[in-house]
């Protein structure tokens, strides 16, 4: 898949994981039925497309390939790391059929924490501005990250 831009990558994402929320998580019991599926803030980050993805059951840092990315060809269950201004993040490659290649890294499983969508909405801002803070913490945790402890030790 060749990405255009943040909608269509935005119109993907949330009707492939709607579909998967509705055919095969539906029922479970780590579905947080307050929350829907939402992608955030996908924007050009070097070679790829950073952004968070919200669904009911997991928040996940993703990356989407460019036409240069060098891991655009790699098999799902690869991992890589990727690096941020606010330091290194391992991430793992998956595939859906709609989507193709992408890599995820977790900042959520399970979303029971989250009261409503808008709180969820503001921990996958909060962690998008983060990662791209010019910041150099030590110690980089996504706990941290998460809760806007940056530079703060």
């Amino acid at each position: 898949m060749i990405w255009k831009n943040s909608e269509q990558i935005s119109d993907t994402l949330e009707t492939t994981f709607n579909d998967i929320s509705a055919k095969r998580m539906r029922g479970l019991p780590i579905i947080n039925a307050a929350l829907s599926v939402q992608a955030v803030g996908f924007n050009r980050f070097d070679e790829d497309w950073l952004g968070a993805l919200i669904t009911p059951w997991f928040m996940n840092l993703l990356l989407l390939p460019g036409p240069d990315s060098i891991w655009r060809d790699q098999q799902p269950g690869t991992k890589i790391d990727k690096h941020f201004p606010y330091g290194v993040f391992e991430f793992t490659l998956a595939s859906e059929a709609r989507i193709g290649v992408y890599a995820l890294c977790s900042l959520f499983s399970p979303m029971l924490q989250f009261e409503n969508q808008a709180a969820a909405l503001a921990a996958a801002e909060a962690a998008l501005q983060g990662l791209l803070a010019e910041v150099q913490p030590r110690g980089v945790s996504r706990r941290d990250l998460l809760l806007g402890i940056i530079g703060k030790r």
